[in-house]
């Protein structure tokens, strides 16, 4: 199965102040979730960040939190325990009227987007807010896609262990670049130059 960019919706966690500097592989990682955003956002993709406990770790750097849409600053590990998955799944509106009394020829078109099921996610801790946040979105029946060289802890055996246990559970892993190359699906795209550039 491959990711839909019309289903997707990216989610940003924890790359924090005082929390990147002590990330195994931090700069990449970073500069890795930063392209994330830049993709998500030239492809029209929601982006949605995390910040664990801000007032102690502080905010995500400029550079990640101007590319989301909205970031939820939280003190649950996990996301999903804060709200995270209301925002990705906002409640239906109950159709006005009484439409399912008129011929089908009759009915006004639903005017709902379709549900944006897939979520691509990367961030710090791997093995902790990452995992437990992920850990619940596929609880929630979400298909959740990691992206491996956008995800790191303190440790890399803490990482590879997070890894170990997502796949495990049936999230995905992924790069960076598959994410691109999924998200565009031809190098017809129009922004198949400015995402090559991007990621090359």
């Amino acid at each position: 199965m491959l990711m839909d960019v019309e289903l997707s919706q990216l989610v940003l966690v924890d790359y924090q102040a005082r929390l990147m500097p002590v990330i195994f592989e931090g700069p990449m990682v970073l500069a890795n979730a930063v392209r994330l955003a830049q993709m998500a956002r030239w492809l029209h993709v929601p982006v949605i960040g995390t910040e664990q406990n801000p007032s102690k770790l502080g905010e995500n750097p400029p550079e990640v939190k101007s590319l989301c849409d909205r970031t939820l600053a939280k003190m649950q590990f996990s996301g999903v325990e804060e709200g995270l998955g209301e925002w990705l799944r906002p409640p239906v509106k109950p159709a006005a009227g009484n439409a399912r009394s008129l011929p089908k020829h009759l009915q006004k078109p639903s005017n709902t987007p379709t549900e944006r099921s897939s979520i691509v996610i990367a961030g710090c801790e791997a093995h902790v807010c990452l995992l437990q946040t992920a850990l619940h979105l596929l609880e929630d029946e979400f298909d959740v896609w990691v992206v491996a060289d956008a995800c790191s802890s303190r440790t890399e055996r803490n990482r590879d262990a997070a890894f170990d246990r997502l796949a495990g559970a049936g999230a995905e892993l992924v790069t960076t670049e598959m994410v691109a190359f999924e998200w565009l699906r031809s190098a017809e795209h129009p922004q198949f130059k400015s995402l090559h550039e991007l990621i090359k």
